[in-house]
This record gives C-alpha cells, sequence and structure tokens, in this order.
C-alpha cells in the first residue's frame, strides 16, 4: 500500500455537507465548479433539461462516457421541461431549500424562465447564484455567446502558446472551462463564509469564462502596461527561465527539465558537463 493510499469508505461525510447545490449547468465550467463541492461532500442535484439532458453526456469516443463519469460524478439528477411553466415552478421550489444554483445560461435567459436572482433570492434569502458566461452579465459583450474556444483566443493564451515561426495554439483541453469552475468553486466558498458571518444574506457571483484564462496571464499583460512589451511564442521553452524545456536523450526519450533560479540552473549544469554555460549570457 503507497504512503498515500487510503480506503474508500462510502459513508464518509465530506466538510461540505449538508450543503444542497443545484446545477442547471451544461458542459464542463459549471460541471467542473460543482464536481469540487460534490467531491467534498456537497449534495449537488443537476437540474438536466428534456430531452437529451445535459449535452455533455455526448461527448467523448468512448464506449463508456468518460467525460461524463469524470465531470458529474458525486451528483444526482432530476430531468425538467424548463420550457413549461412547472418545469420552471419547480426548480424555483428546488431552490428555496437549496444553499447554491448554478447556472451558465445566456445572460438575461434565467430571468426569462421567471427564475431571475431578485425572484429566488425572495424565496431564499440566503442562495447563492453563481452566473457563468463567456464574457460575464454586463459590458458589450454579454449577450454573445461565449465557448471556452473563443475566450482561450481573445485572451491571449492562445496566442502566447505554441512556437514562434508557426500559428498559434489552442489548448487541447477545457482549459477555460476548468479554470473557471476552480475559480467559481472558490467563489462559491467565500461567498457561503461571507453569509455565514454577515447576516445570513446571499448573493450573485458574476462569473465569465475569459478573466480566470486572462488571469492566468497576468504578469505578461502587467508588462504590456508598463512597458508595452508583447511576449512571444517560446514553445516548451520560457521568457523567464533557462534551461526549461523539453529535451532528446541518448536513448530516444524525452525529458521535460526546468530551472527557475540561478543556482538550480548552475548544478544543472555542473551535473550534465556543461559548466561553460553558466556564463553564457544566452
Amino acid at each position: 500500500m503507497g504512503l498515500h493510499a487510503r480506503q474508500f469508505d462510502p459513508d464518509d461525510r465530506g466538510p461540505l455537507d449538508g450543503l444542497r447545490v443545484l446545477d442547471m449547468s451544461r458542459l464542463v465550467a459549471g460541471n467542473m465548479l460543482t464536481l469540487q463541492l460534490a467531491d467534498f461532500g456537497a449534495e449537488v442535484v443537476k437540474i438536466e433539461a428534456l430531452p437529451n439532458g445535459d449535452p455533455l453526456r455526448a461527448w467523448g469516443d468512448s464506449s463508456v462516457q468518460t467525460h461524463w463519469k469524470t465531470y458529474c460524478r458525486n451528483k444526482k439528477s432530476v430531468s425538467v421541461n424548463l420550457r413549461e411553466d412547472d418545469g420552471r415552478a419547480l426548480v424555483r421550489r428546488l431552490a428555496r431549500n437549496a444553499d447554491v444554483l448554478v447556472e451558465n445560461f445566456i445572460p438575461g435567459r434565467l430571468e426569462e424562465m421567471g427564475l431571475a436572482p431578485e425572484a429566488l433570492h425572495g424565496d431564499n434569502f440566503g442562495l447563492v447564484v453563481v452566473r457563468v458566461s463567456g464574457f460575464g452579465q454586463t459590458g458589450p459583450y454579454r449577450e454573445r455567446p461565449g465557448f471556452g474556444t473563443l475566450v482561450e483566443a481573445m485572451s491571449g493564451f492562445a496566442d502566447r502558446n505554441g512556437f514562434p515561426d508557426r500559428e498559434p495554439v489552442l489548448p487541447p483541453m477545457a482549459l477555460a472551462d476548468m479554470a473557471a469552475g476552480l475559480y467559481g468553486a472558490m467563489a462559491v466558498l467565500i461567498a457561503l463564509r461571507e453569509r455565514e458571518v454577515k447576516g445570513g444574506a446571499g448573493q450573485v457571483i458574476d462569473l465569465s469564462l475569459l478573466e480566470p484564462v486572462f488571469s492566468i496571464l497576468g504578469a505578461d499583460a502587467a508588462g504590456y502596461k508598463v512597458d508595452g512589451n508583447i511576449k512571444q511564442r517560446v514553445g516548451s521553452g520560457s521568457n523567464t527561465a533557462s534551461p526549461r524545456n523539453v529535451y532528446a536523450t541518448k536513448d530516444g526519450k524525452w525529458v521535460a527539465l526546468s530551472a527557475s533560479i540561478q543556482s538550480m540552473a548552475e548544478r544543472v549544469f555542473r551535473l550534465v558537463g556543461r559548466e561553460d554555460a553558466i556564463s553564457d549570457p544566452r
């Protein structure tokens, strides 16, 4: 048994036991958010719109729904016809006894369904409502549909990713959605803590896909603001550390190497018999 191995006990209660979450989201960002809560003991109930439910169920080319099973584990699910008044009324009743509601409709759609945050807070003063969208609930891009691919480009991430003599490269996974989900889970916990210490009021969390992935490039954005410097693509290298790359070995394999501080780099160069590189200005 490994040092960190732990026997799984299905009867264990996590630290978020007793927290009730309604998840009206589809695809990755909202599911990533509520997955963090579910894994730590929250009761997460997915509200899936009839007739087909969450499109995430159809993702992947495996005989097993790996995306669905990964992002929607530890959750319950109920099918609701959100086009009918009865279905919307059911969601509103469920929200009365929930701590958190997560949705990722185009801004304004929740209001059209009679589920505006103001109405939900009228029923449940302490409800935390998370509104996930591409570009936020306000601003000039508010009504634009937003997918991870778009914001991974607009944020500048794709322009920084790849090699200088080739096209910008999008990430091979749902990076923007996963980043937003993690930021959103943290925001929910902060909102719940604030509810606990400041009188029990809930709030609305405006969570865009753009801002979390843009924040990953925070130092690059600050550098541009200060001196107008635009960082160029460097492949697997780094603008701030050397050596840092994926290197071929004599036996035909690859090794990833990063020396982020001077003393570490010097030890690496001495180890491989390249003391001359220590004084190399490159």
